[in-house]
């Protein structure tokens, strides 16, 4: 007889507590569909599926950032292709102008329309955007994180595609203001009773042509020459001295510094004010086609605003005006003032001559765009290869990872 302990009872307490351990780890298995639901269930096993799912799961996003990849690529070539349409007809506008059978007049209306065509090719540079990212205005580089781990990427650059870059803005004109007048003095010639003199240069507009060789003349509105000039500075007028002693012979318009062809002059009071405005050359370097303004700084400097009203270079003395990285983009042969406005226009078809080399230049543009949109197509391609492989990659380590983690019914049951 046994007072103390129930070994039988005892026996049967242990093997029900295995029974129902044993039913309640079947019941997480079969309830969850996996074999390993903590480590105790297989500490070798959950190490190794849990790689695996860290690399399935970077699988997967690399797939999703290849698409999202794709989807910039194609925005960028959409771009593009836009741009590439503008420079056929840009290149057919060309053809036109070379023909001789249009006037002058003619070829003003087929300038303007390229001077457009140009200004929506820069605005498409500028303005394409994916995410907020610019990317046909030259600053666009990336890379693309196409695999699961570091390392495993795609770098992409896309390349300047606005006017400037295809070289095909030129035309620039001042709409508005332009260099500081310049003061100047004018002598009258002066009669004794005897002599005869004419004073040709009276109160009006003039402007400053090249006469013959070394000399300048000064044309007035009519299109007489009253005055000439071998220095720029004293231009000499008047009629002849038939007698006497007058106390001043010729007529003189004098300036401190040097005109040169172009300059405009404006004579008023009776002579009395006399200013010269010089002609104002623009070379540009990194403009695109639009319309700018001449700010003062508040100092003694100068800004350089787009039509947006961005400034977008400066100046120290109105002449070199720089941008942000200190590169030139604009370059005047007199300083500048406050007020300034001009235009940059596109390539220059306005003559025979100049259409026909801009046929040239078009074509190397169109090549450019071309080359581009190619790149850009390799890539794509190049991407959607990628995300086969990815797909495939997970695809394979997901039911790798599934015959470790998964329970098997049959004998969980």
């Amino acid at each position: 007889m046994i007072i103390n302990h129930n070994i039988a009872a005892l026996n049967t307490h242990r093997q029900m507590g295995s029974a129902q351990s044993a039913q309640m780890d079947s019941m997480e298995k079969l309830s969850s569909g996996l074999r390993i639901n903590s480590a105790k269930d297989d500490a070798a096993g959950l190490t190794i599926s849990e790689k695996m799912r860290g690399q399935i799961r970077g699988l997967e996003q690399a797939s999703t950032n290849a698409q999202d990849s794709i989807s910039l690529i194609q925005t960028a070539e959409g771009a593009l292709n836009e741009t590439q349409d503008i420079l056929q007809r840009m290149r057919e506008l060309a053809v036109q102008s070379s023909n001789d059978t249009y006037t002058d007049d003619d070829r003003k209306e087929i300038q303007e329309e390229v001077n457009e065509l140009s200004k929506e090719i820069s605005r498409i540079g500028n303005d394409t955007e994916f995410n907020t990212k610019k990317l046909s205005d030259g600053s666009f580089k990336a890379t693309f994180q196409i695999g699961a781990n570091q390392g495993q990427s795609l770098n992409l650059e896309i390349n300047d595609m606005r006017g400037n870059a295809l070289n095909i803005t030129g035309v620039t004109e001042v709409t508005a203001g332009g260099a500081a007048p310049m003061a100047g003095t004018l002598t009258k010639a002066s009669t004794d009773g005897t002599t005869q003199t004419a004073n040709t240069i009276i109160d009006g507009s003039y402007t400053i042509s090249e006469g013959a060789p070394g000399t300048l003349n000064l044309v007035d509105s009519n299109g007489a020459t009253v005055a000439t000039s071998s220095n720029g500075t004293t231009f000499t007028g008047g009629g002849t001295d038939t007698g006497g002693t007058p106390t001043q012979a010729t007529e003189d318009l004098v300036f401190g510094s040097a005109l040169t062809a172009g300059a405009t002059v404006q004579v008023s009071a009776s002579g009395a004010t006399v200013s010269a405005t010089p002609p104002v050359t623009l070379t540009n370097d990194k403009l695109e086609a639009g319309e700018y303004s001449v700010t003062s700084d508040g100092g003694t400097g100068f800004n350089l605003l787009a039509s947006n009203g961005d400034t977008i270079g400066t100046s120290a003395n109105g002449t070199t005006f720089v941008n942000a990285d200190s590169e030139t983009i604009l370059t005047s042969s007199v300083a500048l003032t406050a007020g300034t406005e001009f235009k940059v226009g596109g390539i220059d078809v306005s003559t025979r001559e100049n259409a026909g080399a801009a046929i040239t230049t078009i074509n190397n543009a169109i090549n450019t765009v071309s080359s581009e949109r190619s790149k850009l197509g390799a890539n794509q391609n190049r991407l959607d290869h990628t995300i086969n492989n990815l797909n495939t990659s997970s695809e394979n380590i997901t039911a790798a990872e599934s015959r470790i983690r998964d329970v098997d019914y049959t004998e969980a049951a």
